[in-house]
């Protein structure tokens, strides 16, 4: 018998009941600080104990039964769906982070990471941090892979600007191909990334749109996605060819922004003793910044 292996139906019994009774703390939490005018309901006047949401209440406003509601508040084990999960978290003005803890408790897969912010939304200590990675490149990308955000390094190392689309330069910007060396090597990776992305937003039309233009124009592509591949970002080793200071080679790490889950932070770090650092200071000397490349054209 493996070690612990006798340990796991009580330890499964016990995370059940832990769970449960976590679920009940927030639900009830949750509804107490909802009152009856937010919800579209009178107050109740002086026949209210507790300030907030009755149970019943909760179980009208989401359309349930009001047994139910309760089982479900008391951490019993019930059959849920995401229909009525999305009814009571919409009926508790949950948040989106919110609503993803309440899938966990009642032990259903999470919704996707969704920001409670707007698309627009990019608070400036978010470019901050980008300037603050400086004499190294950073870029932020949204979902479908634009560049919304960037440092001076990242714009005069790899010639991108913001909207730029990073997947479709890739691919389709013969500019960007004559000085991505680690090109192949890479490739099949970020193919593999744009599966795994499709997958998970399956009706998604922005997604659909770059993946048909990629499959249309770009011949490699068509022969990498027929590979079947799927992953998630890591870290990935790029090595460019810039014009003026030579070769620079990076360990490229991919991390995901808590409050805007829809959006991913690219950091780059030099090879250690590859000669990149020495080249990055050289290319950020004003002199040099003069006689620059150009941004990549679209």
């Amino acid at each position: 018998m493996a070690v612990g292996e006798s340990t796991r139906p009580a330890r499964a019994s016990s995370e059940k009941t832990r769970r449960g009774a976590e679920l009940r703390e927030f639900l009830r939490s949750r509804r107490a600080r909802v009152s009856p005018a937010e919800a579209g309901l009178p107050d109740g006047g002086a026949r209210r104990r507790t300030p907030g949401l009755r149970r019943e209440e909760v179980a009208v406003l989401a359309g349930v039964g009001a047994s139910w509601y309760q089982w479900l508040e008391q951490g019993r084990d019930i059959t849920v769906s995401p229909q009525v999960l999305d009814a009571v978290a919409r009926v508790l003005r949950m948040s989106a982070t919110e609503r993803r803890h309440l899938y966990m408790l009642a032990g259903l897969n999470p919704p996707l990471p969704r920001s409670d912010h707007d698309r627009d939304y990019l608070c400036d200590g978010m470019q901050r941090l980008l300037d603050g990675w400086l004499p190294n490149p950073a870029v932020i990308l949204d979902p479908y892979w634009n560049a919304v955000a960037l440092n001076e390094t990242a714009r005069h190392t790899f010639g991108i600007r913001e909207q730029d689309n990073c997947i479709l330069d890739f691919f389709l910007n013969p500019h960007y191909r004559v000085r991505a060396k680690s090109w192949e090597q890479n490739a099949p990776h970020i193919v593999a990334q744009l599966r795994a992305s499709l997958a998970e937003w399956p009706q998604d039309e922005g997604f659909q749109e770059l993946f048909e233009r990629l499959q249309g124009e770009s011949e490699e592509f068509g022969e990498l996605w027929a590979r079947g591949n799927v992953c998630q970002p890591g870290l990935l080793l790029k090595e460019v060819e810039h014009p003026t200071v030579g070769t620079l080679r990076f360990e490229s790490t991919t991390l995901q922004v808590p409050a805007r889950p829809d959006l991913k932070v690219v950091l780059h770090n030099p090879v250690p003793g590859s000669g990149t650092n020495e080249r990055l200071e050289r290319l950020l000397r004003p002199e040099v910044l003069r006689s620059a490349i150009r941004p990549v054209a679209s």
